[in-house]
């Protein structure tokens, strides 16, 4: 009875990481490059630091996408491990799992710090949301973010277990994996991320209140006001999103379960969790289409109108045009009559 019911727990948990997953990765990928789309062909966008903290945060998206839930579907649906078979991937898709996580919750702060700068009152705050100083910014973010992920090509290994001589992806140094738990993943992945956003998302709601008692143009005042309220809905969403995953970690590292009945209960708890995380990578589009009128009118401006304007420049440079051709130039050497 007790082996039927953990086979079936089982297999409840390859159908919810695959039927899952497939959905959410392909929602995920045709989202945020739409989204890429939309803040690249608006200039409107492309000079506003917080939309530029957003664009970066899309194109991550798609990144951990691919090398965090393409692999789990793989592994889990297909019993397709790439890590297995190459040490190369073992390595490389930790250290670019964990970095992208890393660069999108950053984003996702930094967007949220500067929408409370960009609607300060206070001058001397407004000053910190400038394009040229975000880029800067996050430049030197991901690269301090990249130097701390070094260590994943350094310690992760192939080690093969005795019991069933099978070959695993896993770190070899101890003192790495309690960095790796307690900071990485608890204060740089969680606990940190939580405090920034929960804590300027309030202020930033705050000073948008206080928007219409300000002398401000109407068109940054839109602007303002829509990147404010994207902003604070995703980081709401991400809260829920995220959390429980974190919760169903801290159970399963630290719980000391031996029970395998309750051992196979957590792992698929921890399975619908893992797919609620990823949604996080893949919400932002659609909480932005669903919260901002604005944005539902920039995307069908940029879809249809502004790449349908392109195609037809480029249909006309082309195909000649038909009803008025131009006159041919005639060689004069050709009708030179001979003496």
């Amino acid at each position: 009875m007790s082996t039927s019911f953990i086979a079936s727990l089982l297999d409840a948990y390859r159908a919810v990481i695959v039927y899952s997953g497939i959905p959410i990765l392909i929602l995920g990928l045709i989202g945020n490059c739409l989204n890429t789309i939309v803040f690249l062909s608006l200039r409107t966008f492309r000079q506003n630091s917080c939309a530029f903290y957003l664009t970066v945060m899309s194109m991550v998206n798609i990144v951990q996408l691919l090398t965090g839930l393409l692999t789990r579907i793989m592994i889990t649906g297909f019993n397709i491990d790439w890590t297995q078979s190459s040490l190369i991937y073992c390595k490389f898709r930790t250290f670019c799992f964990q970095l992208t996580s890393a660069m999108s919750f950053t984003c996702i702060c930094l967007a949220t710090i500067d929408q409370y700068c960009a609607t300060c009152s206070r001058l001397q705050w407004q000053q910190f949301s400038r394009i040229n100083l975000a880029r800067r910014l996050l430049i030197l973010i991901i690269i301090c973010l990249f130097i701390e992920q070094i260590p994943c090509m350094i310690y992760y290994e192939h080690n093969q277990l005795i019991s069933t001589g099978k070959v695993i992806c896993t770190i070899t140094n101890l003192s790495f994996i309690q960095f790796n738990t307690y900071f990485n993943y608890l204060i740089l992945g969680n606990i940190l991320p939580y405090l920034i956003t929960i804590s300027f998302g309030i202020l930033a709601y705050r000073n948008v209140k206080k928007l219409a008692h300000r002398t401000i143009p109407l068109v940054r005042r839109e602007l303002d006001k829509q990147l404010t309220s994207i902003v604070l809905i995703q980081v709401i969403f991400n809260f829920f999103f995220v959390f429980p995953s974190f919760i169903m970690y801290i159970i399963a590292s630290y719980g000391h379960i031996q029970e395998p009945i309750v051992v196979a209960q957590i792992n698929l708890a921890y399975a619908i969790t893992l797919c609620l995380y990823f949604v996080y990578f893949t919400c932002p589009f659609y909480i932005y289409i669903t919260v901002s009128e604005r944005f539902r009118r920039q995307l069908v401006f940029v879809l249809f109108k502004t790449y349908q304007k392109r195609f037809q420049r480029q249909q006309q440079r082309i195909v000649p045009d038909q009803t008025n051709p131009r006159p041919k130039s005639i060689n004069m050497n050709s009708i030179l009559i001979k003496q």
